[in-house]
């Protein structure tokens, strides 16, 4: 699938824009401050519905007004698609080829994306936070039943987190009600913890690839699934939901005193080995990069894998950030394989040498531009947006 092309209205900085992209790569160049990242963010919330910079849906807004648009037309194997998100002060409105959707669930997955931002190559060395949001993010995208399961559990944890602070301060002494959340939590944290394992399974076996051709044959990578809880490898959906509900309930007391869950998918984590050993532990920071750059480029095998299509790959100022030899690996893989969008201050000429007629715009004091890798006019402005010192990026 690629993007065709990109309509905003009152986005971030935009008043208005409208795009046509290359199915190859598209690059968008220019100092900071002038749209490259809030034009790449746009094609990231029309897929997925929520920003990756901010969970403000207010701050999607262009100042001064009360709502915002993003339209795109997607084109797929069997057909074009026209997509558009609504943010509003009512919330968002979704349409699927013009029909609004009852639930953003249904039009999550009609627009795959990959998004590879600097922050993204903290991943092996982050928090647990970043690496549990990295599975739910991409894994929510192209598996319904998974984003049902963790939306499900989410709201049956809030439930339970308020019920163990209200038993803290003795408010209630109900352990019936406490039993009957440790149920439903554990009905749907064992299913998340089933598909999490198989993603990464699947994640593994690409990313193993793709490491073990950047180091030259010398580094083999492998994932395991850290868990709070106990004895929980090759088991079933139904044997993990006992395992957590039996689990939860031998906690209860420590969990009453802390007035929060202390087990469960919400606290688990993921490992990375080289050879075996960990890579967030002892890894260099060359190991920790080449294994996140692994990770992300396996994903896009992966969407391939579950959804019969490749996804769009947003690259937000990442070759800056990497040596010539990632560089290398990174433009070669995703040559002619995935729509990608590259955003740069300027081509560096690794990217010179190795992107094969890329599409281009420049942008510089409001304006978008299609340009030669040169900077020299090819079309004439696309977009336009008046100046401002709100919302930049």
């Amino acid at each position: 699938m690629f993007l065709q092309k990109l309509q905003l209205k009152n986005f971030r900085n935009y008043s208005e824009a409208s795009l046509n992209f290359s199915p190859g790569i598209n690059v968008l160049l220019g100092q900071n401050a002038q749209g490259k990242t809030n034009l790449l963010e746009s094609i990231y919330v029309l897929a997925t519905a929520r920003s990756h910079r901010t969970a403000n849906d207010r701050e999607l807004i262009r100042f001064g007004n009360s709502d915002a648009d993003i339209k795109g037309l997607v084109h797929r194997r069997s057909d074009d698609l026209p997509l558009e998100l609504e943010l509003g002060k009512r919330g968002k409105k979704a349409r699927v080829n013009h029909l609004e959707q009852a639930k953003l669930s249904q039009y999550i997955g009609q627009l795959n994306v990959i998004l590879f931002s600097p922050e993204d190559l903290s991943l092996v060395k982050g928090s647990p936070t970043g690496r549990r949001r990295f599975i739910d993010m991409e894994f929510g995208q192209i598996a319904p039943r998974y984003l049902h399961d963790l939306t499900a559990y989410r709201d049956v944890l809030k439930q339970r987190n308020h019920y163990l602070k209200s038993l803290s301060m003795h408010q209630t002494n109900d352990r019936v009600y406490l039993d009957v959340l440790s149920e439903q939590l554990s009905l749907f944290g064992g299913s998340i913890i089933v598909q999490r394992q198989k993603f990464l399974t699947d994640l593994e076996k690409y990313a193993q690839e793709l490491h073990l051709s950047i180091t030259q044959g010398q580094e083999q990578l492998s994932f395991e699934y850290d868990s709070k809880l106990k004895d929980i490898k090759d088991r079933s959906e139904q044997e993990l939901q006992q395992i957590m509900d039996t689990q939860l309930k031998t906690q209860y007391e420590k969990e009453i005193f802390q007035g929060t869950t202390l087990i469960g998918p919400h606290r688990d984590d993921i490992k990375f080995l080289i050879n075996g050993k960990n890579v967030q532990t002892y890894g260099s920071q060359g190991q920790q990069r080449t294994t996140a750059l692994s990770v992300k480029l396996a994903e896009i095998d992966v969407m391939k894998e579950q959804t019969g299509e490749y996804p769009l790959l947003l690259l937000d100022d990442v070759l800056s950030e990497l040596d010539g030899q990632r560089q290398t690996h990174l433009l070669k893989t995703i040559q002619n394989k995935v729509q990608t969008f590259l955003t740069a201050p300027a081509m560096n000429d690794v990217a010179r040498n190795l992107i094969k007629a890329p599409k281009i715009f420049t942008i510089e004091k409001g304006h978008v531009a299609e340009t030669t890798a040169n900077g020299e006019l090819v079309l004439k402005t696309v977009t336009y947006y008046p100046q401002s010192d709100k919302q930049e990026g």
